[in-house]
Order: structure tokens, then sequence, then C-alpha cells
């Protein structure tokens, strides 16, 4: 009877090691991880350690499945796709208020940017629930146009990551009264807004930009909205180097059979797609190699507007839209353009802004600091308290 009691009072630390602990969970998958903190103290401790949020993060495997996040009647949609598998949830945004509105913008290993009227922006992490409000009125206050607003009357913004500096920035490419043009970004380290103006490529008033930014390797990406001729190329900025460069684009499409161009990634790889209206297809034009120009590779999807979300390592592609029968919702389509699936009863607004998406549990660096702070003071309370 003893031993049994003695069998339950036992912590999974009694039985293995502390290191075999931590190398089981850095095997557990983002989406059950969350729940395994609250199994017990040491769980916790060890889930909730930043350093074990970015082991965890770089050991998990590259995602073959759609997991985004789209903004629908001020709530957002989390869906969730593989071949085998469709979910969604729904979540409140993380403000005060419930808006009647708010934007997506992007997403960066695990934080998602989201716009809120009037004139913030609102970084978010829903795996943990940690959210930080910036504001950028100094913009505002000197922009070309009254009504300022994200996505809207920016000529370029982006979020991404420098590994460097391990920060995150926000940035923002915009035009004053006077038609003079700007950058300026915001270090989610120090929070504080840097002007770059001195960084400004002769490009950024050379072309109309889709303004969105897409973050691949170290760096943010633009494409022009439409393509125009065999010069035109993708906007690059390096966020370590805090640089501008272009990347050339593939085969030029003649200019009327084809609509506004959007980024993506694809199998790892950068990408940008359209819609052909002679064809009635989306054009998908993958680079295999990054920055090698021979290596960008044409497919077609026999659907009139789709909007590739990911592919997996067959090459399938897996996206939302809506086809010339009048299907609509989220499709796989193989190289070759065959329909290999249909998910229904999803949601699926075409014109909603949506992001791809990777669950985390990693903080901003700000974040971690203030936490630190916070764990010095407790503990010299502790030390004082037990000196008296």
């Amino acid at each position: 009877m003893e031993n049994k009691k003695n069998d339950k009072s036992m912590s999974i630390h009694d039985i293995l090691p502390l290191d075999l602990i931590h190398r089981i969970l850095l095997r557990v998958p983002i989406r059950h991880l969350a729940r395994l903190r609250c199994v017990s103290k040491l769980c916790y401790s060890l889930i909730s350690d930043p350093d074990f949020a970015e082991l965890h993060f770089h050991h998990s495997p590259v995602a073959t499945n759609a997991y985004f996040i789209i903004e629908n009647l001020a709530m957002a949609y989390f869906v969730y796709l593989d071949d085998n598998d469709a979910s969604q949830k729904v979540m409140s945004p993380p403000f005060k208020k419930k808006p009647s509105h708010f934007a997506v913008l992007g997403s960066c290993r695990g934080f998602i940017l989201l716009y809120r009227d009037p004139h913030f922006l609102v970084v978010w992490n829903p795996l943990n629930g940690f959210s930080k409000r910036i504001s950028y009125f100094h913009i505002f206050a000197r922009h070309k146009y009254y009504v300022a607003r994200l996505p809207y009357k920016f000529h370029l913004y982006g979020f991404g990551y420098d590994a460097s500096q391990d920060d995150y920035l926000v940035v923002l490419a915009w035009q004053d009264k006077d038609d003079h043009y700007h950058l300026d970004y915001l270090s989610l380290r120090t929070n504080l807004w840097i002007n770059l103006d001195a960084a400004l490529s002769n490009l950024v008033d050379s072309y109309n930009w889709n303004p969105r930014g897409l973050f691949f390797n170290g760096t943010i990406h633009w494409v022009p909205s439409i393509f125009e001729s065999y010069k035109d190329v993708i906007l690059i900025f390096d966020m370590k180097e805090r640089t501008f460069s272009s990347l050339s684009m593939p085969e030029q499409p003649v200019k009327s059979v084809c609509s506004y161009s959007i980024l993506a990634l694809l199998g790892g790889c950068l990408a940008l797609y359209y819609r052909n209206y002679d064809s009635r297809k989306t054009e998908i034009w993958v680079m295999k190699e990054y920055k090698v120009h021979s290596s960008w590779t044409l497919y077609q999807i026999p659907c009139e507007v789709f909007h590739p979300l990911c592919s997996y390592s067959n090459g399938d592609i897996i996206g939302r839209g809506y086809t010339f029968l009048d299907k609509r919702g989220y499709f796989i389509y193989n190289v070759r353009g065959d329909l290999l699936k249909h998910f229904k009863n999803l949601c699926c607004p075409i014109s909603g802004a949506y992001a791809m998406y990777t669950e985390s549990l990693l903080s901003l660096p700000s974040a971690i600091k203030d936490k630190d702070k916070k764990n010095k003071k407790k503990e010299n309370c502790y030390q004082i308290h037990h000196q008296v």
C-alpha cells in the first residue's frame, strides 16, 4: 500500500533524467506542447524558457501543410489544411474593444502583425497570448494622405526578423505632404522607430509596387503590382545590412492578359503568381534556387482565382479560391494542374486579408528583457528578506 502511494507521488523527474525530458519535449509537436505546460511545474518551467522556445522552433520540421490566419468580420480565423485533415478555429484579436475592422499585415516566426484604427499596429502570438501595441502616429502626422491607414496609402510595408541582432523589424516606406519618399523601421528589441532615408533605392518610386512585403531568407521582398516590361524586378530589403537590392523577374507575360501579381512561399522557395485572363488559369512561377534566374519554373493551375498557400515535397500545391465552374473553397492541385482534393465548409472569403502562420512559443526580445528584470527584482527582494 505504501509503495503504491509513493508511486503516485513520484514526478516525471523522479523517473526520467532532466536532459531526457528536455529532448522528448523538443520532439513534441507545437500544437500539443502548449497544453503540456499545465501538466507539472517542471514542464511549465522547461516549456516557458525562452531558450527552449528557440530550440523547439529550429527543431520543428518544415511545415508541409497550410496553416494561416484570415481576417473576417472582425474575427481571426485560423485554418489548418493538409492532404488528410481540414480544421479551423476562431479567435478574438488582442484588442481591448472589439474592432469593426482590422487587417492582417504579415507573419514571422509565430508572430502576426495586425493593423487597427486609429494608427496603431499590434504584434500578436496567438499560441502564448503575447501581444504588443505599436503606434506610428509620428508618421501619420507627416503623411501625404489624411487617411493614412495600413495597408492603404503606404508605398511599401513589411515584417521580418534580423537573426544577427535577434530583432524583429516593421518596415514602412511612405510619402510626405511634399511628395518626398521616406523609409522608417521599428526595432521591436529597442522599441524605437528609426529613419533610414539614406538607404532608399531609386526603384522605390520607379514602380507601382504591391505594397505588401514577403519575408524570406533574411530579406523582405516586394513585386510590381502589374508586369510592365522585361526590366521589371523584385525589390529586396536586407534585414541585416539595412540595404536594398533587386532580383530579376521570370519571363514576362503579355501585360493585357495578366492581373495583379502577388508573392508567396512554396516548398521553401520564393514564388509569384497572377491570374491569366486569356486562359482563365492562375500562373505560378517558382524560383527553385534562390537568386538563380534560370531556376524560375512555371506551373499553370486551372482555377480562375487561386491563391497558393504552400506545397508538399512532391510539388502538390494547396491554395484557396474559386474556379469558373463556381467551385469555391480550398484545393489541392498537382504540378500538372490536376485537381486532387476540394475542401468545403471552411472560412474562405476571396477578398479577405490573410497570412501564412507558423505556430511558436517565442517571445519578443523586449518581452524577454522585461521578464528577466522582473525575475532579478524578485530574487533581490528574496535575498534582502532573508538577510533581514
